[in-house]
């Protein structure tokens, strides 16, 4: 049916149950990672919930520059420590929430770690329980950044399993791509958007259309 159709281009059926396989089996894993450390303190959850997000997109975009260890491991700890410094330095807590989240989203994108589940850790560390308050600075490191390079080790041997890469390395392009990369820069700057594409990949992608269309040509 058509309104099951995967979003994303090049997905496939069998690759979107290999994703839901991938991130049961990372998350489950590593809460028993991480339930075998060290108490954490009381009120501190073994995994935080922005580790369901990253699994999304770690296990079903892996090929996604916001889905590559960096983006993962830096987006989620300094942000959980931009959330902690802004609940310390701001009293009030709507404006502690929405500085967090802003400032987490700027020095992500400072940082070339841009991870969209940082910005849910940046909140939490902010309305988060007594539990978290309590463990200030230290809740970035654990549980956020034990869980994040679990997740983040689970999802390489689980994608070198499933014959998949990641981290993510752009395919070589099999012929020189006609259009100079400056054409493409200057396309993308015309359209005003982000897109979720590595540009290697996409200079990869335009590669492997222009064979296609010269062997239609022939």
């Amino acid at each position: 049916m058509t309104f099951f159709k995967p979003l994303l281009p090049g997905a496939t059926l069998l690759h979107r149950l290999i994703a839901c396989a991938g991130a049961g089996i990372g998350i489950a894993l590593t809460m028993v990672v991480c339930a075998g450390l060290p108490a954490l303190g009381s009120d501190l959850p073994i995994i935080v919930a922005p580790l369901g997000a990253s699994a999304v997109l770690v296990f079903a975009v892996p090929a996604s520059p916001l889905a590559q260890p960096w983006p993962v491991l830096g987006g989620n700890i300094l942000s959980t420590l931009v959330g902690v410094a802004a609940f310390d330095l701001i009293p009030n807590v709507e404006v502690a929430a929405g500085v967090a989240v802003g400032a987490a989203i700027a020095l992500m994108s400072l940082l070339r770690c841009l991870h969209p589940p940082g910005g849910a850790a940046a909140l939490t560390a902010v309305i988060g329980s007594a539990g978290v308050h309590d463990a200030g600075y230290a809740f970035a490191f654990a549980p956020v950044g034990i869980n994040s390079v679990a997740l983040v080790s689970l999802a390489m041997v689980w994608h070198r399993a499933t014959l998949r890469s990641y981290p993510h390395r752009a395919m070589p392009a099999p012929l020189p791509v006609t259009l100079d990369p400056a054409d493409i820069d200057a396309a993308l700057a015309d359209m005003h958007e982000s897109f979720d594409i590595a540009r290697e990949d996409l200079d990869a992608l335009l590669a492997h259309a222009e064979r296609h269309a010269a062997g239609r040509r022939r």
